[in-house]
């Protein structure tokens, strides 16, 4: 065999080499995607791992990345912080996932790691919240809701809707980009905002100010027009760039009970929640 055989020999098993090794890593992709075609679901979980964290004063801040988070008063007066976690993921060619919490003083930390040429992953958080807690939750990424609770509250996620119910207390809401949605509400002061959703608030209760604004999205207010049998007057403003007002509760443009609803793109809408 001349050298030039030689050569040519040894590029063309090179060759084969890189063939065979880009189509096994071509096919661990596949394979990956062939079996997350459905996507990862953390619902899907039937093991989920729980665990108490021992919180430090009367505030509770969750700082979250990229989960679904609930939250739920707690059915004991321990002062206890418990968490279910559900976990479903996975990775071609990258790091195992994994999922990790944390507690330092009054923080609850949750921090998902996911990352491979393929990855697929899902988490999602039920944290019990002792009695006579505040919450503070700020989310990356997820849908945020809340019920039951009755001391001061404020979600904030950046991508993800928000959905509270059956709340007493002061309460701020905003997502980035999803909807905003709150019912059965028992506060006397309610913020709630959108960068893109619809905003839509039902008081159970009179309040006395209530501010709902979405930069893409329909606001809807919906208040009592009684309070211990008597007609109640709202001071209402309202503000529209594009899309129509309706406001059909009582106005009284000196009534201590202010709702302010804008939107900049979407309809705005104040009536009654009778």
């Amino acid at each position: 065999m001349t050298v030039h055989s030689v050569h040519a020999h040894a590029h063309r098993r090179s060759h084969s080499r890189r063939a065979r090794v880009l189509a096994a890593a071509g096919g661990v992709v596949a394979a990956a995607l062939l079996a997350g075609a459905c996507g990862a679901s953390a619902d899907d979980d039937s093991t989920p791992e729980r665990r108490t964290f021992a919180l430090e004063g009367k505030t509770l801040t969750v700082d979250s990345d990229d989960s679904s988070l609930e939250f739920v008063t707690g059915d004991s007066d321990d002062g206890k912080v418990k968490v279910t976690r559900w976990f479903d993921g996975s990775t071609a060619l990258g790091d195992t996932p994994k999922v990790t919490w944390a507690m330092d003083g009054d923080r609850l930390t949750l921090r998902m790691k996911c990352s491979g040429v393929f990855s697929d992953c899902s988490a999602k958080h039920r944290i019990e919240v002792p009695r006579g807690v505040a919450l503070k939750v700020e989310n990356g990424d997820g849908r945020v809701s809340a019920s039951g609770l009755r001391e001061p509250l404020s979600i904030r996620t950046h991508d993800g809707s928000v959905s509270v119910k059956d709340f007493a207390g002061p309460l701020t809401l905003a997502s980035g980009d999803g909807a905003v949605d709150a019912t059965g509400i028992r506060s006397t002061r309610v913020r709630a905002t959108s960068k893109d959703g619809a905003v839509r608030l039902k008081l159970a209760s009179v309040p006395d100010r209530v501010e709902a604004r979405s930069a893409d999205g329909a606001v809807t207010i919906e208040v009592p027009e009684k309070k211990d049998g008597r007609d109640v007057a709202y001071d209402v403003t309202t503000k529209t760039a594009d899309g129509g007002v309706d406001v059909s509760v009582p106005r009284d443009s000196g009534s201590p009970h202010l709702v302010s609803a804008r939107s900049e793109d979407g309809k705005v809408t104040v009536r009654s929640a009778n």
